[in-house]
């Protein structure tokens, strides 16, 4: 059934860890594997239809009868500590939530040739990725703050919000600049870090007024870092790996709860029986799992390499499961759940629930269609028990990506879509380029639940939706 509606003094102190409901149970469904068809809306909700952006006056969205929203921070824009907006905006969170003022940090996809955002003094590298701060506010419905608060770093795909109001932006790059000279792998060398003076693929911790020192996480490992979630009774940071053919999901943790960079232990999740959960997973099944160390956490690349394999190779040399293109990562009491973009019998899309209390992990949705929703990324649980899923869909498709729902109840339902009838430019963005392959990321809720915040990839924008949630499933 539907999940009831979370006390808001409940929300607000899980909110701003997983943004998420009470007592998901995902585990629960009847419907476990999908036919690839794009998701039905739900009957509480309606159809989806276009709306008009009350910033742009264009139709961006669609979304159901009676919501609303706005945009704002598009890439090129000029914040308000006079830097301009970034673009390739990924995950994002709440940090603050305070009177009505919403602060999220937003991270930023960049490489960047030109060098770093913002003030170079302040930055890690000479490299082009980091995140912004951003409030939001609620009563006045626009933004009010904006600015740099983490610069120099690279290719910062997710991360996740801390119990004590801060945000881990996760590097998605794993890079040693002297041992460059020994080969990289292909995907890497794409992506030409020629910048970089300093090595990457580590956690940053970042403060919502910027950091002005910023340093590394190293013992949280040098890795594909997606995203994060923190269990906060433990303390303990779980952390999901965006690598193929396999990549390891992780949990740290720290000597000291609340304190990351104090060090800690790195862990590899070892599924048993399974060295493998890749294309054949079994459905519905709780599989015991234990936890492997991994005894180097910087050793980034194999030995004699620049692979950026040097951890999920020591994992699963000593039993740990290997998984592929693992990306969302949310927490709720009791468990933890996480997103796999290509895994499955069709290379369609995983998720996965981790029980804390029974120590198993299951499968609780797979996608049998890459035609239809595909490429689960970044997800939350939503203050009214569902959760929401940030679609990444691989390949080129006609029709534009949803923002779509998961429960027990109603299986997988739309709540939003990007307009592919769109043929407009604004902000110097041409929109019926970008509105089509686009990917969600960073879904996100306010304390109070009102509020949803969300980022599309291209042209980098972010959303501020609300409208008549009542006891629906969002």
């Amino acid at each position: 059934m539907i999940m009831e509606t979370t006390d808001r003094r409940k929300f607000l102190k899980h909110g701003l860890v997983a943004a998420g409901g009470l007592g998901l149970g995902l585990a629960a469904l009847d419907r476990l594997v999908f036919n690839g068809t794009p998701p039905e809306f739900h009957a509480s909700l309606g159809p989806l239809s276009p709306v008009n952006d009350l910033t742009s006056g264009l139709p961006l969205l669609k979304l159901p009868d009676g919501f609303r929203y706005h945009s704002f921070a598009w890439g090129g824009a000029t914040l308000g500590d006079g830097n301009s907006s970034p673009m390739a905006c990924d995950g994002m969170g709440v940090v603050a939530d305070e009177n009505g003022l919403v602060t999220l940090v937003r991270n930023h996809e960049l490489r960047g040739s030109s060098g770093p955002l913002g003030d170079p003094l302040n930055a890690w590298d000479n490299t082009g990725g980091g995140a912004t701060t951003l409030v939001f506010d609620t009563r006045s419905e626009r933004l009010v703050e904006s600015r740099v608060s983490l610069s120099g770093t690279l290719n910062n795909c997710a991360g996740g919000v801390t119990p004590w109001g801060t945000w881990l932006s996760c590097e998605e790059a794993p890079v040693t600049p002297e041992l460059m000279h020994l080969g990289i792998e292909s995907r890497q060398n794409l992506w030409k870090h020629e910048n970089a003076r300093k090595s990457h693929g580590f956690v940053f911790e970042v403060h919502p007024e910027g950091e002005s020192n910023p340093r590394p996480i190293v013992d949280m490992g040098q890795f594909y870092h997606e995203a994060a979630a923190v269990e906060p009774e433990s303390g303990i940071v779980y952390m999901t790996e965006d690598r193929a053919p396999f990549a390891g999901f992780y949990r740290y943790l720290p000597r000291l709860p609340g304190k990351l960079d104090a060090g800690g232990k790195l862990q590899m999740l070892a599924v048993q029986g399974h060295s493998r959960l890749i294309r054949e997973v079994p459905a519905g099944v709780s599989m015991p799992v234990g936890w492997v160390d991994i005894e180097t956490p910087t050793q980034g690349h194999t030995p004699g390499t620049h692979d950026g394999a040097g951890v999920v190779n020591q994992g699963l040399a000593a039993g740990g499961t290997a998984f592929v293109s693992l990306e969302g990562c949310a927490c709720e009491p009791g468990s933890i759940y996480f997103t796999s973009k290509a895994g499955g019998s069709e290379r369609a899309g995983q998720v996965f629930r981790l029980d804390l209390d029974r120590d198993t992990l299951e499968l609780v949705f797979e996608n049998t269609g890459p035609n239809g929703f595909s490429g689960p990324d970044n997800i939350v649980v939503s203050p009214r028990g569902s959760l929401m899923i940030c679609e990444d869909r691989l390949g080129w498709f006609t029709r534009g990506q949803y923002i779509a729902g998961l429960n027990p109840k109603d299986g997988l339902f739309a709540f939003c879509q990007t307009n592919t009838g769109l043929r407009a430019n604004f902000a110097g963005h041409d929109l019926s380029a970008t509105a089509v392959s686009s990917e969600w990321a960073g879904v996100c809720f306010s304390a109070d639940g009102e509020w949803m915040f969300v980022n599309l990839y291209s042209p980098g924008v972010t959303f501020a939706i609300t409208g008549p949630w009542r006891d629906g499933p969002v």
